[in-house]
């Protein structure tokens, strides 16, 4: 763990820092609505029920869809991050402020009016002084939940210590999820600290202290932003995994290459194709890796079904017209094709004669665990499981990279895979053939807006150097090595292009 924090020092300061600009301002921005709202709610206290009410429900609805709720509205990234914790943040100080005002005892108020205080002196003089350690404590509480549910920012591009801990899960690297997870714990434990020091202090030093504290965040985060703008910036993103991560840095080093004044950002592990997608269609980012086949099942408006069998130049040519409508373009693919796949342990496979997919009637207690999006996709479980006659199946959600993990525990017998998983090597899993031809090619292709290639026609045609190249052992094993051996997804795919005399060295 101290080599893992050593070498990834740099990344946790920023994802640290990160975390922290949004901790800060989404918890100033929840404190201002809720503390306003329950001020409010004391003159109007028949629906100061119905706020908590409200509040209450939007704390019940799960954080990753209120996250995924914002991008269609705000785009990825910190704005959407942003605006889902607010929302989680409003209920604890709402109802800790709006309780700490309204039990200030009757007798008190009565004794300020008497002696001539106006309602808003007794509201700013009386009730908040004694409602402070409630106020307090629901800052307090507001204040961890953000730093907990600040974690799945990373899923939509927002950063933070998040993507230590989804990049640990990613890898398997336990080190890299301690390290996200600890410093998320210490950086709650801390803030919590600073809010009830804050509330100790009195009069000017208070305020002193949240304006300079507010500043330098502030002053941080707008500055280098504005500073960044003055340049050319591309934005390219990727799904979870080390596969997407390691062809966005493929994209990176290419366009650098024959552009050295362009600043390209990365984004990597910002969830699956809806997330992308989105980001794309609101200009969050310019480019993203994707697959023919996932174009005409997920992104075209109707499900594209192709003849069983059909060839990788098909499935492109299909996949490119489904573009054109959606005024997209589409580069030319790779050569890997990582179409799924079905898989059980080597063991399972030669113990009970497994070697096709329709073999599985042969074994017993047959339980599926795959991944959110194979088991909803027309193309994944929902068309194998009626072309194969296996229904019956019980199949259980696992996330992309714990079904392996649960197949190797044997928790379940049967997963998904793509066919350049480095887990398929790792975990000794053996690919049942498709005999029926059901899953269609699916080659890496950059996805962007038409727009934007028009506008930056070089930057297509450098990412056009990777066409016909990476062939599917040349993957495999690159996903083995960040996977396993846990080498950087830069270096990786750096190596790969200089070793393939794509880029010079």
């Amino acid at each position: 763990m101290i080599n893992t924090l050593v070498t990834r020092w740099d990344d946790l300061v920023l994802a640290l820092w990160q975390h922290i600009q949004l901790t800060t301002f989404a918890l100033v921005i929840a404190a201002i609505l809720a503390i306003s709202l329950a001020i409010w709610a004391l003159r109007h206290r028949r629906i100061a029920e119905i706020f908590l009410q409200i509040t209450g429900i939007l704390q019940t609805i799960p954080s990753l869809a209120v996250l995924a709720l914002m991008i269609p509205i705000v785009g990825i990234g910190f704005p959407a991050a942003l605006t889902a914790l607010v929302v989680y943040a409003l209920l604890p100080i709402f109802q800790n402020t709006y309780l700490g005002l309204s039990q200030v005892q009757p007798e008190l108020i009565d004794s300020a009016a008497a002696l001539g205080l106006p309602r808003n002196k007794i509201l700013w003089k009386v009730r908040f002084p004694l409602a402070t350690p409630n106020i307090i404590a629901g800052l307090r509480t507001a204040t961890v939940m953000i730093v907990g549910t600040g974690t799945l920012a990373a899923l939509i591009g927002a950063g933070g210590l998040g993507s230590f801990i989804l990049l640990g899960i990613d890898r398997n690297d336990n080190n890299l999820l301690l390290i996200g997870a600890i410093t998320s714990a210490l950086l709650a434990i801390l803030a919590t600290l600073l809010i009830q020091i804050i509330g100790k202090t009195r009069g000017k030093l208070r305020w002193a202290i949240v304006i300079g504290l507010l500043g330098t965040i502030t002053v941080g985060t707008f500055v280098p932003k504005l500073v960044s703008q003055q340049s050319s910036t591309v934005v390219i993103a990727g799904k979870l995994g080390s596969e997407p991560t390691i062809l966005i840095e493929m994209y990176k080093d290419l366009i650098q290459a024959d552009d050295p004044h362009v600043k390209v950002i990365t984004k990597d592990s910002l969830g699956t194709t809806s997330f992308l997608y989105n980001a794309l269609k609101s200009d969050d980012i310019d480019i993203y890796p994707e697959f023919t086949g996932t174009i005409l099942s997920d992104i075209a408006r109707k499900p594209v079904t192709l003849p069983k069998g059909a060839s990788a130049e098909t499935t492109y040519a299909a996949a490119k017209k489904v573009a054109k409508n959606l005024n997209l373009t589409v580069g030319k693919p790779t050569k890997f094709n990582d179409t799924y796949a079905i898989a059980v342990s080597s063991s399972v496979a030669k113990k009970y004669g497994l070697t096709t997919i329709g073999d599985l009637h042969k074994l017993p207690n047959a339980s599926a665990g795959m991944t959110a999006e194979f088991l909803d996709r027309t193309d994944g479980w929902p068309g194998i499981a009626q072309t194969y006659d296996l229904t019956g199946i019980p199949t259980t959600s696992f996330d992309p990279t714990l079904r392996y993990q649960a197949i190797a525990q044997g928790k379940v017998s049967i997963v998904d895979a793509y066919s350049t998983d480095s887990q398929l090597k790792q975990y000794h899993l053996q690919v049942l053939q498709d005999d029926q031809r059901f899953f269609p090619a699916y080659q890496a292709v950059p996805l962007m807006k038409n727009a934007f290639a028009k506008k930056h026609p070089d930057y297509v045609q450098s990412l056009n150097k990777l066409a016909g190249k990476i062939t599917d052992a040349d993957m495999q094993e690159m996903n083995y090595l960040v996977n396993v051996k846990h080498e950087p997804a830069s270096k990786v795919a750096k190596d790969y292009l200089v070793e393939h005399h794509i880029l010079a060295r």
